[in-house]
């Protein structure tokens, strides 16, 4: 991939964190030395963040304070690859509201869901209980006063742009958003550029990914520049509509979850430095002004 004719801030650069090393100590580091100014929080030592006592996650508040470190965003599993549409949900709601207490102890406001893989539903009833899901998870956030970020990945709105927009819009609260990966058409069969600009107005925190297609449609990851995703107009097309939020590298080379897939710490921590700073290159200019951790993603409310 070329570079954008656009450019990126290096302060506007961060990740998932686990996708670098599973403790946060490890992870500090490792964003530190890439010099990215935040780091995106989705498991420690293999916990979600809802699992952790409040006093763990305090500290991990100090710890990443102490480092210069913003949480623009926090990954729930809410909505994602480990339930179904017909499962439990209440436990869903408590997850949420536990997600939510601990974003805001990282001084953090902005929550990744996704929409509930089906379960053997047809697809108008698939639809509606993903509606009433969503309705009142969205209400939860307004409680909490933080906002979701919808991943198209997992579930009934990650089919495409469309079925994203009918979620945004039919919930039509300025606590649902969209997050964008630019990776995951590669695995639903949709190119990423198209997804995007039916998508953004409602985008506000994006995920780097890049890879190939496979002949049997799934996606094999690779470096930012390497693959298929068009992230050179991706993040082109973000840029001159005015989105000034965050981009976040996950990967997804030595660490995969919803597969199971992992490497040991040495090979994690050397494939996200040399995937962070592969994209640093590809984008950056010098520094400038960071957006607020938690922050929406565009320049002006939508």
């Amino acid at each position: 991939m070329s570079a954008p004719t656009v450019s990126v801030t290096t302060e506007r650069l961060c990740g998932i964190g686990d996708e670098a090393a599973p403790g946060l100590r490890d992870q500090i580091r490792i964003h530190r030395a890439l010099g990215f100014p935040a780091i995106e929080l989705r498991t420690l030592d293999g916990r979600w963040l809802h699992q952790l006592p409040e006093d763990a996650v305090r500290a991990a508040a100090d710890s990443l304070a102490a480092a210069g470190l913003s949480v623009p965003v926090v990954d729930t599993p809410v909505g994602g690859w480990a339930v179904s549409v017909t499962g439990d949900f209440q436990a869903e709601v408590d997850t949420l509201r536990q997600a939510a207490r601990r974003a805001q102890l990282l001084g953090c406001r902005a929550l990744r869901v996704m929409s509930y893989p089906n379960d053997g539903l047809p697809q108008a009833e698939w639809r509606a209980e993903v509606f009433r899901r969503m309705r009142r998870l969205t209400a939860v956030a307004e409680d909490a006063e933080v906002v979701l970020l919808h991943e198209n990945c997992h579930g009934w709105a990650s089919q495409g742009a469309r079925e994203s927009v009918d979620l945004v819009t039919g919930i039509d609260s300025p606590s649902l958003r969209l997050l964008f990966d630019a990776g995951n058409g590669l695995a639903y069969g949709y190119e990423s550029i198209g997804f995007l600009r039916e998508t953004l107005p409602w985008v506000e925190h994006v995920h780097i990914k890049d890879g190939v297609r496979r002949t049997d449609g799934s996606a094999e990851f690779g470096l930012p520049g390497d693959g298929e995703a068009g992230l050179a107009d991706c993040v082109e097309l973000l840029e001159s509509a005015g989105y000034r939020g965050w981009y976040s590298i996950e990967p997804h080379v030595a660490l995969i979850p919803h597969l199971g897939i992992t490497a040991e710490s040495p090979v994690l921590e050397d494939a996200y430095t040399a995937y962070g700073r592969r994209f640093s290159a590809l984008v950056s200019t010098p520094a400038g002004p960071s957006p607020a951790a938690g922050a929406r993603g565009r320049s002006t409310d939508v």
